[in-house]
């Protein structure tokens, strides 16, 4: 059978955004200017990026969401962006997952989460999920209650998990979310089932123990290989990709690692970050799928996040994928920048 399309399972939740006048001391009140609604959660994001891409593959999404108006709203969503939806179930014990995000003048947010409906999401749901999707991305763990506990024969349930999908002939994918803490036990388990890791800088400085990020900026490149390498001798089959704001190292299993830049972009052009990670990661995903070259894939991966950048929601900024590559065509990259800059260095001398 010839394997074709995406499913993204996991974290499924609605944000409210709340613009207010200011943030109040304890027993006041503020007043909210303006109040929007988005979708939100690794699984949405990621779906609803490559939907928006328009990449003509199929797609498919797995999750929990209540009976409540936020669940409906998240139904409606997928059917808009044609994506099929017969694994997302409702449920009547929880309500939907949601955030409620307070933005003061100053951009400064704050974020009130409920983990709602996800927080059931269990290995039971995932027994009817056989289909003929190449991959089977989950996120995002450390949010989803059920599957982020112990097991006796596989470390996690989330393991069990993957290690189920990859039995029944997908390729996995995973994705975390920042956290504080200690969080090695509820992840490390997973690598050995994954064919491709997608985190960032303080995520994989958390697993890995290798500093990628301080006080005074970014590490080199050569830390962020080295942190790869480690994640890839835990088990994952494929590709290890680790994006920073600044850039992405990639590494696959052949050995080929490789250092990406992001896209130059002025402070003027970035409205908003949130999603910009999961863009990154759809990005990863399509190129992955097609059989892209780890420079073209991590190149594609900036393009999603820059455009994400554009835009003050997860998913406004996205444009369809024809027209990011030819973005991506002209786009110039830090690297670039510095090497021009060298070069004007070296013909001075």
């Amino acid at each position: 059978m010839a394997r074709n399309g995406i499913i993204g399972a996991g974290s499924m939740l609605v944000d409210h955004v709340q613009r207010i006048s200011h943030w109040p001391e304890q027993g006041w009140l503020t007043e909210i200017h303006h109040s929007e609604k988005c979708s939100g959660g690794a699984a949405l994001n990621v779906l609803f990026t490559l939907a928006r891409m328009q990449v003509n593959l199929p797609l498919a999404a797995v999750g929990m969401v209540g009976e409540d108006s936020d669940g409906e709203y998240i139904v409606q969503r997928l059917d808009e962006h044609h994506i099929d939806r017969q694994f997302v179930q409702q449920t009547r014990l929880s309500s939907t997952a949601m955030t409620q995000v307070m933005t003061a003048p100053d951009g400064q947010r704050t974020f009130f989460h409920a983990r709602g409906a996800n927080a059931q999401l269990d290995l039971a749901h995932f027994a009817a999920v056989v289909t003929p999707h190449r991959i089977f991305h989950l996120g995002y763990l450390l949010l989803l209650d059920s599957l982020d506990v112990p097991d006796d024969d596989y470390g996690t349930r989330s393991a069990r998990l993957l290690a189920q999908m990859q039995q029944r002939g997908y390729l996995t994918s995973l994705d975390l979310v920042s956290r504080a803490g200690e969080y090695r036990p509820l992840v490390l388990p997973a690598l050995r089932w994954l064919d491709y890791l997608v985190i960032n800088e303080l995520e994989a400085q958390s697993l890995t123990g290798v500093q990628l990020r301080t006080a005074h900026g970014l590490a080199a490149p050569e830390a962020f290989a080295v942190a790869a390498a480690w994640l890839m001798q835990q088990g994952v089959r494929q590709r290890v990709v680790i994006h920073a704001p600044e850039g992405a190292w990639g590494q696959q299993t052949n050995g080929e690692g490789r250092w990406q830049p992001a896209w130059c972009l002025t402070p003027e052009e970035i409205v908003g970050s949130v999603g910009a990670g999961d863009a990154f990661c759809a990005g990863v995903l399509y190129a992955s799928h097609e059989g892209w070259s780890l420079a073209e894939t991590l190149k594609l991966a900036h393009t999603c996040a820059s455009f994400n950048l554009h835009a003050a929601n997860a998913l406004d900024g996205t444009r369809p994928l024809a027209e990011m590559q030819r973005w991506m065509d002209q786009a110039i990259c830090v690297s670039r920048a510095e090497e021009a800059g060298r070069m004007t260095s070296a013909e001075k001398t």
